[in-house]
């Protein structure tokens, strides 16, 4: 027989501030101890030096993670000028060390239209990406280099914060699957000097407001207080603001829960459907099926 998982039925979205140094697997296993949460996931990981944005999602919230992962993010970051490491970022060994050449502001955003829009990227091998069930930055370590794909992103939005004689601090709104590392190495590359990246920081996960993050230290200070955290998750339906929505009947709602199709009239040509029962709980999500019903995609455990 199957262990029963300790727990609390803790669900909900917590938007956590990733704290420098702690890879995203660490920061979820924290938060998790500190909720005394049985289930809890993360959507997207950040290198242990990168702080900011990590979505935590506990319990049923785990259900709509596929849905977060395809979300557009934004970053703060600063490359450092004039080095390249083997990992791409401040934590790697020296590669080669090269002369920084003065450039003008104008010289600076001509280099970064070639960046801006669509682009792609050679995945760097300090990442998570597989190859043959190994993650990249197992073999990197072993000194092994495996030939990777291009990738295409999108880099929406791409401003200059801060310009020194030999750093940049940058504003990136980028597609899924940007890696910051690389766009920064190949700003560097691109002015002639090589780079990499010494700081860096998600600021924004969409579809959320991220304006107030959650530390760590403000979780183990609300629970010494003899506070309960769970008031500072945001329901599990926050990460689908967007998409259409339907309240159903008591009797729509047991046919979708018994696996049946809904037929209505006028029913919303979208693959995400968010459904609701007439109380407004969030039960679940659904989808407009090829013969024109409402099936059911993902439904929420409710009791």
């Amino acid at each position: 027989m199957a262990r029963r998982r300790k727990g609390n039925d803790v669900n909900g979205i917590l938007l956590l501030d990733k704290p420098f140094g702690l890879s995203s697997n660490s920061a979820l296993q924290k938060a998790r101890y500190l909720f005394q949460a049985k289930k809890a996931g993360h959507t997207g990981s950040l290198d242990p030096l990168a702080t900011g944005v990590l979505p935590l999602c506990f319990g049923e919230a785990s259900k709509v993670t596929p849905f977060l992962l395809d979300s557009n993010k934004s970053y703060t970051c600063t490359a450092q000028l004039g080095e390249t490491t083997t990992t791409g970022d401040k934590e790697g060994e020296v590669l080669q060390s090269r002369e920084i050449k003065p450039f003008t502001r104008k010289d600076l955003e001509s280099v970064l239209d070639k960046f801006r829009g669509d682009i792609t990227q050679v995945p760097p091998m300090y990442s998570a990406l597989k190859h043959n069930g190994q993650p990249l930055y197992k073999l990197a370590r072993q000194g092994i280099e495996i030939k990777r794909k291009e990738r295409a992103v999108t880099i929406f939005e791409l401003d200059v914060l801060e310009q020194t004689t030999d750093t940049l601090s940058l504003h990136i709104k980028c597609s899924k699957g940007t890696y910051i590392r690389t766009l920064a190495q190949d700003i560097g590359e691109a002015l002639g000097s090589g780079a990499h990246l010494s700081m860096l920081r998600r600021t924004n996960v969409e579809p959320f407001n991220c304006e107030n993050l959650i530390t760590i230290e403000m979780l183990e200070r609300l629970i010494k207080e003899g506070n309960n955290p769970e008031k500072l998750l945001l329901p599990i339906d926050a990460a689908l603001p967007s998409h259409p929505s339907l309240t159903l009947s008591d009797d729509e709602l047991k046919r979708i829960k018994n696996g049946l199709k809904v037929s209505r009239r006028e029913l919303p040509d979208s693959q995400i459907i968010r459904l609701y029962d007439k109380l407004n709980t969030f039960i679940g999500i659904g989808r407009l099926s090829s013969d024109q019903q409402l099936t059911a995609r993902r439904l929420m455990r409710t009791n």
